[in-house]
């Protein structure tokens, strides 16, 4: 029960971490609402810049036509060619953009319009950047020496060109989606001349493609004519080189072929029929020479000549006789034997007639071998023919090909002649057809509101501009947040408890009246610095306003301390905090205060003897304190202050800039001693300590201290300064009752807090800060 170093608390679960969620919703709408007023002004700015620019700026007109790219036009001044693939159309538009970009035609522009002694086009209005520009420029050549002056013809010139330059400039040429259509736009601050200048970019266009066409045309007949000219004479020399080879080697032809030629062809094909001719006489000659050699019966019996292969009919109408002969003789003989009279008879004529047909046959035999020998005769004699022209031919095989060579020659250039002579022919045609491949579809009108600047489009974009600026600045901000703002950063980041929150000092938080209070209103907590105030108003602060949500605060912190010391009569509780600024004196003083008020003897001691905030707030400086009580010059009880309306007890110190050593005082044998006593007189000993940060003293007084109080400022105090302060110091830490966040703006707290967080429903609560609650929501609330 009398035991001191307590473990006051284990360490508090962290809450869960929901970082591998996709996207946190909830913790966006959060920030969204947190940050709203830097986003609001973002908006708000780029808003307003956009609505300077629009004042300032000056309104550009626009003015288009369309141009269609239509190669039927010229269908019937051309022949029909063949269709273009998708690439070689796209490749045509691209070409026809860029001649429309092209400076050649800006110039042309500029001519037809007069524009180079146009002061809108030469001279348009400047903005700041140009402005500031043409000033460098101005005094660059101001500083610089100047050169020989220009004649009329270059200042000229160089107005045509900065005409075109201009022109150019406020050019845009596009295609219109896939098809063949070009769009052309100019942007000027005169509507009028926006849409002369694109009108006359269209008849520019048109003009350009018929000159152009007209001077490749033209080029062309030039370049076929001469080269007509000279095909024409190397044709000529050609043909005169073929007649003059065939002269000198005696190559006469007749119907473009060699006379030697001609006759070894009718020769072979005399050979051919003589052949042919000796081929049948022979084989009519062997056929009837082997009839007759056979003898008179056989050449009788076993001859078959049939009528196709002679026309002698001596022999058919013979041979009729002796076959009917032959079949009376047989019926006879068989009738009436072989001597009937009639039967001799018959063979005698029988016998007649087989000599008259060997006679014929014998008659045809020698006409048919003389016609054989004829036909071998005349082949004999045409294979001598020909045999003696092929070697005739034979000497002049070089001559025939240096003469077809001579005659490919004379062929091709004559060839080539006839077809450049056709090209030239077309081409003067066409010179003739003044015909463009282009159309205007669209008319360029004259413009009736500007196009530029679009207020609806720019203010749009300044919006969202303003939005995305106040995104990153509000991700920079919240990147950039390091500070305690809610329990939960309490809890999961130094894992001890939370005390609550102690609003800013002289600004108490705006709460939503539910009902009508006393005219008299709560006393409004006054702004006290640490710095020369009075200690009695800083620690009335929790007197003056009990049910405020300060005084809340300091008592969860007692009850804290109740419920880890229970049954424990004397209680040491130091307060400190990090970083020297963060109101842990005050704090200390008004949980004094409250400890003194509930009835509790209670004293309160300012160790921080370094700065020691707490004495200086006394009306009256001390004469002695805790430095000479702890030393023995003073019984410490002598240097003790007492309160008179709440009866709290303060030991301060005196100020000594000699001392050096303030850790070994506080944890020196007199210090124990002073301790001692004091715990037998008091229920509670507050003390004021010095910041855990470089200074030791708290560390040096912490064996007897029974729990801290760990005060922090809200949003200024980096936690992770904090963290590594309470990880270092376990003795501290084990001992730490909980957190309490000071100087905190009630008002902007909600919005640090996600949904469903403790902070947001503060204003709910209301009721149980105000001073006074009426008789019937006290009924209710009880």
């Amino acid at each position: 029960m009398n035991q001191r170093n307590l473990t006051l608390h284990s360490t508090v679960p962290k809450a869960s971490d929901d970082s591998d969620s996709f996207i946190d919703i909830d913790r966006l709408i959060a920030i969204l609402f947190r940050r709203a007023g830097s986003i609001a002004l973002c908006v708000v700015a780029f808003v307003a810049l956009a609505a300077i620019y629009l004042i300032l700026s000056t309104p550009v007109y626009t003015s288009m036509t369309q141009i269609l790219l239509d190669d039927s036009m010229t269908k019937y001044a051309e022949d029909e060619a063949p269709a273009a693939s998708a690439q070689q159309v796209d490749m045509q538009i691209a070409s026809a953009v860029e001649i429309l970009k092209s400076n050649e035609l800006a110039l042309s522009v500029v001519d037809a319009q007069n524009l180079s002694e146009n002061d809108t086009i030469l001279d348009p209005g400047q903005g700041a950047v140009e402005l500031v520009k043409s000033g460098v420029k101005l005094i660059a050549s101001a500083l610089t020496p100047g050169g020989p002056p220009t004649s009329e013809e270059n200042a000229r010139n160089g107005r045509r060109q900065k005409a075109a330059a201009m022109l150019q400039q406020a050019l845009s040429v596009e295609r219109v989606s896939r098809s063949s259509v070009i769009a052309v736009a100019f942007r000027s601050t005169d509507k009028m001349l926006a849409a002369r200048v694109t009108k006359a970019y269209a008849d520019a266009y048109l003009n350009d493609q018929l000159n152009a066409n007209f001077d490749a045309t033209e080029r062309a007949s030039v370049w076929l004519q001469e080269r007509l000219a000279d095909l024409r004479d190397r044709s000529q020399q050609a043909a005169l080189e073929v007649a003059k080879f065939k002269t000198e080697n005696g190559l006469t032809s007749a119907n473009g072929e060699l006379m030697s030629e001609q006759q070894l062809a009718d020769l072979n094909k005399q050979l051919i029929v003589a052949q042919a001719d000796a081929a049948s006489a022979s084989a009519r000659y062997n056929q009837f020479k082997s009839i007759v050699d056979q003898g008179p019966e056989g050449a009788v019996n076993n001859a078959a000549i049939s009528s196709g292969q002679t026309d002698n009919s001596v022999i058919q109408d013979l041979r009729t006789r002796y076959i009917g002969v032959t079949r009376r003789e047989q019926e006879i003989t068989t009738n009436f034997g072989a001597d009937h009279p009639q039967a001799v008879q018959l063979r005698t004529e029988k016998e007649d007639l087989t000599r008259q047909i060997f006679q014929e046959l014998q008659q045809l035999t020698s006409s048919y071998r003389n016609e054989f020998e004829v036909a071998k005769s005349r082949q004999e004699s045409l294979q001598e023919n020909i045999r003696h022209l092929t070697g005739k031919n034979s000497e002049s095989d070089k001559s025939i090909v240096k003469l077809n060579d001579l005659e490919q020659r004379a062929t091709a250039l004559k060839t080539l002649y006839e077809a450049y002579l056709g090209r030239y022919e077309e081409a003067a045609q066409q010179q003739s057809f003044p015909i463009a491949k282009a159309r205007v579809i669209s008319e360029a009108g004259i413009p009736t509101s500007p196009s530029s600047p679009k207020k609806t489009m720019t203010l749009g974009l300044a919006i969202v501009l303003g939005l995305m600026a106040g995104g990153a600045l509000t991700a920079f901000q919240e990147f950039r947040e390091r500070f305690f703002r809610v329990e939960g950063d309490v809890r999961s980041i130094l894992g001890l408890k939370f005390l609550g929150y102690l609003p800013l000092v002289g600004k108490l938080p705006k709460e939503r009246k539910v009902f009508q209070p006393r005219k008299t209103p709560l006393p409004e907590t006054p702004e006290v610095p640490e710095d020369g105030a009075s200690f009695e108003r800083i620690m009335r602060i929790v007197l003056e306003a009990p049910r405020s949500v300060f005084a809340e605060t300091l008592r969860n912190a007692k009850l804290a301390s109740d419920v880890m010391f229970q049954g424990k009569g004397d209680r040491v509780i130091g307060v400190v905090s990090a970083l020297p600024g963060e109101g842990k004196s005050t704090t200390a003083a008004n949980f004094a205060a409250l400890l003194a008020s509930s009835g509790k003897r209670t004293l309160l001691i300012d160790a921080d003897l370094r700065n020691p905030g707490l004495t200086r707030m006394l009306k009256t400086p001390p004469q002695h304190g805790l430095v000479e009580a702890v030393l023995g010059d003073v019984p410490w009880a002598s240097a003790v202050r007492v309160d008179s309306r709440t009866k709290l007890a303060i030991l301060p110190v005196v100020s000594n800039d000699n001392l050096m050593h303030t850790s070994e005082l506080l944890a020196s044998q007199g210090m124990f001693n002073l301790m001692e006593n004091a715990r037998k007189m008091f229920d509670y000993i507050v003390v004021d300590l010095a910041p855990l940060g470089p200074v030791i003293d708290a560390k040096a007084f912490a064996p007897q201290v029974d729990g801290f109080l760990f005060v922090t400022e809200w949003g200024q105090t980096p936690t992770n300064m904090v963290r590594d302060i309470v990880n270092a110091e376990p003795q501290i830490k084990q001992k730490i009752l909980g957190v309490i966040l000071n100087k905190t703006d009630m008002t902007e707290l909600a919005k640090f807090s996600n949904f469903g967080g403790t902070e947001r429903y503060h204003h709910k609560y209301v009721s149980y800060y105000t001073e006074e609650i009426p008789p019937k929501r006290q009924s209710a609330e009880a």
